[in-house]
């Protein structure tokens, strides 16, 4: 297990120790087959959940956050036939059934039982996946990324496996990726082989080395611990989102609220601009954002 903290106040200018504590959260969420592919073989999903029960959010919305505790994922699933389709979809789900069995209490290091928790959760994902992959010949075989975030009002914890993304954007610095590409491009690009241009065209680009189920043995996944303050945001994106758009105009389109189109929200926008650039994979974009002023409309979760 790794556990890493790479936005913290210490080493980041845009997250001084006094920063603003948030006091509400707002969210999109938005998936798209594409312009090739005949199913949607992504999923994600946003739940919040107080201790007594879990409960599904709307693909938009805005929050209080205290005393609430946000889950947001995304998940690419593999496979032939539609056992990719039901792979993703059962990663997403089982994260709704397994999480409340896993309560962290109250401990001096907060984080460590977070990411404990996470750990668990995606090891017992992975061996459903494996369970059903074994069972049945027309999912042998199957397996999924899963990018998932435990929001609450003082930080972002997540757990990922595979090449989905979980990105930063804090208010006064650029985007950055916080997650690792689980695949023989990513690990060339973390040793400085080659560069974003080169990495999309990468025959290998697609060859994970690191999944949920898919006939591996383990999916440990890698986990860390982001503090927020007011006016951070955070993308979760899947691969067809990355084929279509480069990081730099990513980073645009998730910042640029003032022209986006009346109704259409920002998870929106990014997804409908990776499918015209590309298309050529199914393409998920989740995006969340900390706000201190009480929301336009504030809506309590259902």
């Amino acid at each position: 297990m790794s556990l890493v903290d790479p936005l913290s106040s210490a080493d980041n200018p845009s997250l001084p120790a006094t920063a603003a504590r948030p006091s509400h959260i707002r969210w999109s969420g938005l998936t798209d087959r594409g312009r090739v592919r005949s199913n949607n073989e992504d999923a994600f999903l946003a739940l919040t959940f107080d201790g007594r029960e879990v409960r599904y959010l709307g693909k938009t919305g805005e929050s209080p956050i205290d005393g609430l505790e946000f889950i947001f994922a995304v998940s690419d699933g593999m496979g032939g036939a539609n056992s990719g389709e039901i792979a993703s979809r059962m990663a997403i789900d089982r994260i709704t059934h397994l999480l409340p069995q896993h309560p962290v209490g109250r401990t001096e290091d907060e984080n460590a039982a977070r990411s404990a928790t996470l750990t668990r959760l995606f090891s017992a994902i992975h061996k459903d996946l494996l369970v059903l992959g074994s069972s049945y010949e027309e999912c042998a075989g199957m397996g999924a990324t899963l990018s998932l975030c435990w929001v609450t009002a003082r930080a972002v914890h997540y757990a990922h496996v595979g090449d989905s993304r979980l990105y930063a954007v804090p208010l006064s610095a650029p985007l950055r990726q916080l997650t690792d590409d689980h695949n023989h491009v990513g690990w060339l690009r973390r040793k400085g082989q080659i560069n974003e241009r080169e990495a999309r065209s990468h025959p290998l680009r697609h060859s994970l080395h690191r999944a949920m189920g898919a006939g591996l043995r383990e999916a440990e996944p890698d986990v860390g611990c982001c503090p927020v303050s007011t006016g951070d945001r955070f993308l979760l994106c899947t691969d067809g989102v990355i084929d279509g758009l480069w990081d730099r105009h990513l980073d645009e389109l998730v910042r640029d609220e003032a022209t986006l189109p009346a109704g259409q929200s920002l998870a929106q926008r990014i997804v409908l601009e990776a499918v015209e650039k590309s298309g050529r994979d199914n393409a998920t974009a989740l995006v969340f954002d900390f706000r201190s002023a009480p929301p336009s409309s504030s809506v309590t979760p259902t």
